[in-house]
């Protein structure tokens, strides 16, 4: 089943109908749907697809000339080329003739087994690129290699690339597309689960509860989403057990590099560098109050929900579900589901009004959106809001989100207002979310005032 990415499909079509030379770089994390989305372009077009595999030079060579030879001659070839430049060469010379694809999937796998085939490939392409109708794809999975060794400035393939696609995880509302038989309440819990990466949906089944895809997964000691987090970190970095215990420590409560530290009895410039790494691979997240540049009171959380939930709950019950006990440990994590789910609503609301700005119909034009924490002079402690976005100094847009089986009322507005009210707006557009909907009062008040959209779950899932 093959879902979304028409964005990055359109501009791969696009780059192939110039009949000219291009060379699009895709990487992402594992499990993102890379090696997919290349399939289905490819799909009924001159292609020759190669997966790198993490073994020796020869290996890969043998593999390489396999897939080149059986595309050039239509047969199933015994014989392999003698050099990975001889086997570029003729995909090249092939390509001048014709529109053709030539993907090299894994790419840091070959690369690494042959150190010189960036600075081949470098070579053919400033010779070729001129007669060439080749549209070369290098794709991999090991970010830190891609951005560092292709990507960066000093690398071999530098100026050399057309294009760029760094795959992300589904929104919310790509991975609702993924079930039909779950309710709306449910959808958003299983997006809180697994996250929008692919790989982790087809885990999950839309025909039984989330109660049973929870059990079924991350409290199965058998199943491969219970040792997922910790097999990706053993192929992604050098010390999993430092990051682990970094992950676990944010999990946990830490959210500052000082709690990180002492939770995890490293330096902060140990932990500093390990947090820049796992920012970089999509797992965490570093923020600062919205507008503030101040790395003071800078933040860090999980970005990734599949890894967000794993680290909150399962090391915790570890030993009750290695013996099997998957009802009792559901049995300690159902009650801090809604806690769970506050933040992953928060997130939710935020692609909400993002696909507002998108589509022309937000009130505020704003460039960013994120949270804010500080001080409240008045009430003399500390607050936060939600969600804003600036669109210039005189106006912005606020943000409460309420994922509670209650009705809000006016209190949560009147909150919202007297928060809005520490920064100096001229014009201010306030927006509340809820799950289940809004009393009658906070419906009349929001239509005296004018300025505030009140919007339910249900309305996201239907825009």
């Amino acid at each position: 089943m093959f879902i979304g990415r028409e964005r990055e499909l359109a501009s791969l079509n696009q780059l192939y109908t110039s009949e000219r030379f291009e060379f699009v770089v895709i990487y992402g994390r594992r499990r993102v749907g890379k090696t997919a989305l290349i399939n289905r372009f490819i799909k009924e077009k001159n292609a020759i697809y190669f997966m790198g595999v993490e073994s020796n030079a020869k290996q890969n060579l043998e593999n390489f000339s396999r897939n080149i030879l059986e595309y050039g001659a239509g047969i199933q070839a015994e014989t392999a080329f003698l050099s990975f430049q001889a086997a570029l060469e003729y995909v090249f010379r092939l390509s001048e003739k014709e529109r053709l694809i030539f993907a090299i999937d894994e790419y840091p796998y070959v690369a690494r087994a042959s150190k010189s085939l960036a600075s081949t490939l470098q070579l053919l392409i400033d010779k070729y690129k001129d007669t060439s109708k080749l549209m070369l794809i290098l794709c991999g999975s090991s970010m830190s290699y891609m951005e560092d060794q292709v990507l960066a400035y000093k690398a071999p393939l530098y100026g050399r690339r057309t294009a760029q696609m760094k795959i992300q995880p589904f929104d919310f509302a790509d991975t609702c597309r993924y079930f039909r038989d779950f309710s709306e309440e449910d959808q958003a819990l299983i997006y809180g689960i697994v996250g929008g990466t692919p790989q982790y949906l087809l885990q999950i089944n839309d025909r039984l509860s989330v109660e049973e895809n929870i059990k079924n997964t991350f409290l199965n000691p058998i199943s491969s989403m219970f040792e997922e987090p910790e097999n990706l970190l053993k192929q992604e970095v050098r010390e999993p057990a430092l990051y682990n215990a970094i992950i676990t420590a944010i999990a946990t409560g830490a959210s500052r590099m000082g709690e990180i530290s002492t939770k995890v009895g490293e330096d902060t410039s140990v932990c500093s560098t390990y947090l820049k790494n796992l920012i970089s691979l999509g797992l965490i997240r570093k923020e600062t109050p919205y507008g503030e540049k101040s790395s003071r009171k800078s933040i860090y959380s999980i970005d990734d929900n599949m890894f967000r939930f794993w680290y909150r709950f399962v090391p915790e019950n570890y030993s009750v579900i290695a013996r099997g006990a998957s009802d009792l440990a559901y049995k300690r994590i159902r009650p801090n589901l809604p806690d769970y789910m506050g933040k992953v609503f928060e997130e939710i609301c935020r692609q909400y009004l993002w696909k507002l700005l998108l589509s022309g119909e937000s009130p505020v034009e704003f460039k960013e959106l994120g949270r804010w924490w500080g001080n409240d002079p008045s009430a003399r402690s500390q607050t936060e809001i939600d969600i804003m976005g600036e669109q210039d100094k005189e106006t912005a847009l606020f943000g409460e989100c309420k994922w509670t089986n209650e009705k809000v009322d006016t209190g949560v507005l009147e909150t919202l207002m007297k928060r809005s009210q520490l920064f100096p707006y001229k014009n201010v557009r306030l927006y509340l979310f809820a799950k289940n909907g809004f009393t009658k009062g906070c419906i009349e008040k929001a239509d005296r005032l004018g300025n505030v959209a009140l919007v339910t779950y249900s309305d996201i899932l239907n825009y």
